[in-house]
């Protein structure tokens, strides 16, 4: 009867690629290379036990850092469902977020802006679907990285999305500004950019919800 057991182990180890990467190597690959490498030693010149302790010591950090990736994943992924059923409730309610597009109801909508400098003037622009302007409002020497309310009230204006622009200006340069709008959160999905809100057919990211209701 033919016996099997480390013998398996000890047959001559085939050649791999040059480019092979180590750090993906399974465990009871990582024993065979052992096993092959103390099994073709030079009789002469033998590795002595410190040197296969540091190899134990390496395989039990192999096995560590795979149950830390594997726990880690299994906690990305409970986060993403998680976010995902936190970003369901928020379907059919009025958000604040990070965008150009804000809700008009009963002509009536509130928006933000923030610049990242002081700007010597600053036109907020909204316009209608078809590209005519609604309202218009110049603010001058406002400051940065402060908070600015911009109140929309015109009972001529039907519901729906309307398009918020901002243009400031610092002497000739372009001041960049944050606008934060209001909208209904339609629907909600989860892609390989993480969860996303559906906002007038627009993929808005869920960190860049900023408030619920109000």
């Amino acid at each position: 009867m033919e016996l099997t057991g480390i013998g398996d182990y000890l047959k001559k180890p085939e050649i791999v690629q040059a480019g092979y990467d180590n750090s993906k190597m399974e465990n009871e690959d990582f024993l065979k290379v052992l096993l092959a490498d103390l099994a073709w030693q030079d009789p002469l010149d033998a590795k002595d036990i410190s040197e296969f302790i540091n190899n134990t010591v390496k395989l039990r950090q192999m096995e560590v850092l795979n149950d830390f990736q594997e726990t880690v994943k299994l906690l990305e992924e409970a986060s993403e469902v998680n976010s995902l059923l936190y970003a369901s409730n928020l379907i059919g309610k009025k958000v604040y977020y990070e965008g150009i597009y804000t809700y008009v109801e009963n002509g009536k909508s509130q928006v933000k802006f923030k610049l990242e400098d002081s700007a010597d003037i600053v036109k907020v622009t909204v316009m209608d679907q078809n590209g005519n302007v609604v309202e218009e409002e110049t603010f001058s020497n406002l400051e940065g990285n402060k908070e600015y309310p911009f109140e929309i009230d015109n009972p001529s204006l039907t519901d729906g999305y309307y398009t918020v622009y901002i243009e400031a200006k610092k002497g000739e340069e372009t001041v960049k500004a944050t606008l934060i709008s209001e909208g209904i959160a339609e629907s909600v999905l989860r892609s390989s950019e993480g969860i996303k809100v559906i906002i007038h057919n627009s993929e808005i990211d869920l960190n860049s919800i900023v408030q619920i209701g109000g």
